[in-house]
């Protein structure tokens, strides 16, 4: 039997597709971020939709969404429908967890054309572009699950009234792991296999470790994330790769990439990039530390150099009413089970109530900073977490929450995050804070999506990490795996 694949015999010269060096990448995309910038949408989109229109090269184009609980969606339209449908295009919601109900099922997808990225065609094979776009409703308004749509109508009227632009970076890290869909064959292996037993700065040049962040890193800066330091982190396979502070919105894009990229080099290597809290017990877990700060008229109005800890009285508001709402919003920041094993005070665990510069343990950490670097870092926060509804929630909690009122007379009690995902839950669902920045319906749909998941999960966390939590992870399962419950 003939077990040739005729499509093989076709020479590659007939795919002639858009292929872009390393170093043009990099050009291009730093160029598109300086226009999203300084040019407005109308242009951007009559820049953009020419470019399609005359690069004969680009077959397709990406477009990119986040469902409520923060999995990535990416739709690959034909270039020519795109350009003849773009003010109509569908997708079905009912097929996205988070979404819209079966019987109204249509929803629409709105460009941001601000969010162009030219890809390493290495990763994301050639011939296409990418585009982040907003999820509107039947009627073309914003649909309320989408928080990247969200955080950009509540940044929009931040900036039109106050004149102040919120700023972010995240510091993610992850664990590489030993061959291909290794979270989902989890039970089956019986867990997950280090690809090293190397620790902080442990990884020779050419080793698997160092050869997956050099390629995830150089694929990063290519799309104009300018990257800042890449190492293997504290714990064994675990990395970390930092890139540069930039407006909230697309600080949250850059996180959901980060992610992609990171988890399509490693399958390019035969390898799985995980981002689950804590996949391994004894060692420490993985964070997405959100460094965040305000801005106004170019000026970081967190900073005063008279100010306790080189911060301003605006950016302290914000760390207390943080403080004063975290156990509430601690479901926000860790959204799966797997989540509150990393809130471990044995490891390096941000899970005391509190501000400190020097004290890891600390939910909000001060980094030292001067008038353009001061910045909180909010260490609580898993990398499975939504990007964006961690970012708005940061926004909305720290400006509109309530301040904690210091009593004098009182001692002061050491106060921690939830410990386990159920009483996060219930303090989640109690909250009038919640409920004021998420809206009710938002509020009950992402509770029960979080309930679901930990009622597949024994309710002791115990010792060591079940094959359910893996399993049923929200950025791990599949359709296969739900239904074999």
């Amino acid at each position: 039997m003939n077990n040739t694949n005729p499509l093989e015999n076709y020479p590659n010269s007939l795919k002639n597709f858009l292929e872009i060096p390393y170093d043009e990448l990099e050009e291009l995309n730093l160029k598109a971020k300086e226009k999203a910038e300084s040019v407005s949408s109308k242009a951007l989109e009559t820049e953009y939709l020419t470019y399609l229109k005359k690069e004969k090269k680009i077959k397709a184009v990406t477009i990119c969404f986040t469902d409520i609980e923060g999995r990535l969606h990416m739709l690959d339209y034909d270039k020519k429908y795109l350009l003849d449908s773009l003010s109509n295009l569908t997708f079905d919601g009912s097929s996205i967890r988070g979404f819209t109900a079966q019987s109204e099922s249509d929803l629409r997808l709105e460009v941001d054309f601000s969010s162009i990225r030219y890809l390493p065609s290495d990763v994301f094979g050639p011939g296409k572009v990418l585009f982040f776009a907003s999820v509107l409703d039947r009627d073309r308004k914003p649909y309320p699950a989408d928080f990247r749509g969200q955080l950009i109508e509540y940044t929009r009227e931040l900036k039109k009234k106050e004149g102040v632009t919120a700023f972010a970076s995240a510091e993610i890290e992850g664990f590489l792991i030993d061959d291909v869909n290794s979270e989902q064959f989890y039970g089956i292996n019986n867990g997950l296999k280090l690809i090293t037993t190397g620790g902080y700065y442990h990884s020779l040049p050419m080793d698997k470790l160092r050869t997956f962040i050099d390629k995830s890193a150089e694929a990063q800066r290519a799309m104009g994330f300018r990257n800042e330091k890449d190492h293997p982190e504290v714990a064994p396979s675990q990395f970390e790769m930092n890139f540069s502070y930039s407006e909230v919105v697309r600080a949250s894009d850059n996180i959901q990439l980060y992610k992609l990229v990171c988890r399509q080099v490693a399958r390019n290597l035969g390898m799985t990039a995980t981002f689950l809290p804590k996949p391994f017990m004894g060692i420490n877990g993985s964070g997405m530390h959100t460094n965040f700060s305000l801005s106004k008229a170019g000026k970081n109005i967190f900073y005063d150099p008279k100010g306790q800890d080189g911060l301003s009285k605006s950016a302290w508001e914000l760390i207390h009413r943080l403080l004063n709402h975290a156990p509430e919003i601690c479901l926000i920041f860790n959204s799966s089970v797997n989540a509150y094993r990393r809130l471990d005070p044995h490891f390096e665990a941000p899970n005391q109530i509190k501000v400190s510069p020097i004290d890891r343990g600390s939910m909000i950490r001060i980094p030292v900073g001067n008038e353009k670097t001061a910045r909180i870092e909010v260490r609580s926060v898993a990398p499975d977490a939504n990007p964006y509804l961690v970012l708005y929630t940061i926004l909305r909690a720290g400006l509109e929450g309530e301040k904690q009122e210091k009593d004098e007379d009182k001692r002061e009690r050491s106060r921690f995050l939830p410990d386990n995902i159920y009483d996060a839950i219930r303090l989640f669902k109690t909250s009038d804070l919640v409920n004021k920045i998420l809206g009710e319906e938002n509020k009950e749909k992402y509770a029960s999506f979080k309930q679901a998941s930990a009622d597949k999960c024994p309710k002791a966390l115990g010792t060591i990490i079940k094959p359910s939590e893996v399993l049923f992870h929200h950025e791990v399962t599949n359709q296969v795996l739900w239904n074999e419950f």
